[in-house]
């Protein structure tokens, strides 16, 4: 884990090495269709406005947006699932490459993923793209990076790298921030896209960058 180029945070290094548990990941990240099921199955009170998530999600095949964790979370767990680890979420999105920048390799273009927020290349979206619309990694995941910011489980602390436990490191065990992986479609420059790259935000917080997956404990 962590910046192998020297060239992020201070709070992307020392790199060191973790062991994980087998999990599964959700291929795609949940989509408005999804999180509109769940609403009307269980009457969740979501706070958002929908005529807001329309305006940047325009479609059931689309990634949820404007979700705090604490409706991330609530998804997660109606599906008989929870969110990734920081840990889990980085070893995920490289995709079994060791040391690169991105889920692909070393460079970017609009022609990998949804972000700049501009029409380029294969990104042929201002914002959010319909999940799965770019070629997913080695392990079959797609939009890893880019498109949508991704709530983790984990409380976020600068210094964690420094202290993680090698096996299943669970994060924090208090804090002020949730972690957010993966840079989101408004992102102008590649930085926030690196997988490295480690991000927080209040747990309540949410906004038209803001989305998630799932993930499984292997039996």
């Amino acid at each position: 884990m962590g910046d192998h180029f020297n060239e992020g945070r201070a709070s992307e290094r020392p790199v060191h090495e973790v062991k994980l548990d087998a999990f599964y990941m959700g291929v795609n990240e949940v989509t408005v269709g999804q999180f509109k099921k769940f609403v009307q199955q269980t009457g969740y009170a979501y706070g958002g406005d929908w005529n807001d998530v329309a305006r940047y999600s325009p479609g059931d095949d689309y990634p949820m947006i404007y979700v705090s964790w604490h409706d991330a979370v609530a998804y997660a767990e109606w599906v008989g699932k929870r969110l990734s680890t920081e840990a889990e979420w980085e070893y995920a999105a490289r995709g079994g490459l060791v040391g690169k920048r991105y889920p692909w390799g070393d460079e970017i273009s609009h022609d990998d993923a949804n972000w700049g927020n501009t029409v380029n290349g294969k990104d042929k979206w201002s914002k959010c793209s319909p999940v799965g619309s770019f070629t997913a990694n080695r392990y079959g995941l797609y939009d890893m990076v880019g498109n949508v910011w991704e709530w983790c489980q984990d409380w976020y602390r600068l210094d964690y790298c420094s202290s993680s436990p090698a096996k299943n490191p669970p994060g924090p065990g208090t804090g002020g921030f949730r972690v957010s992986q993966g840079g989101g479609w408004y992102d102008s420059t590649n930085h926030p896209l690196r997988v490295a790259l480690r991000n927080g935000n209040p747990p309540a917080h949410w906004n038209n960058p803001n989305g998630f997956r799932c993930v499984a404990d292997v039996p």
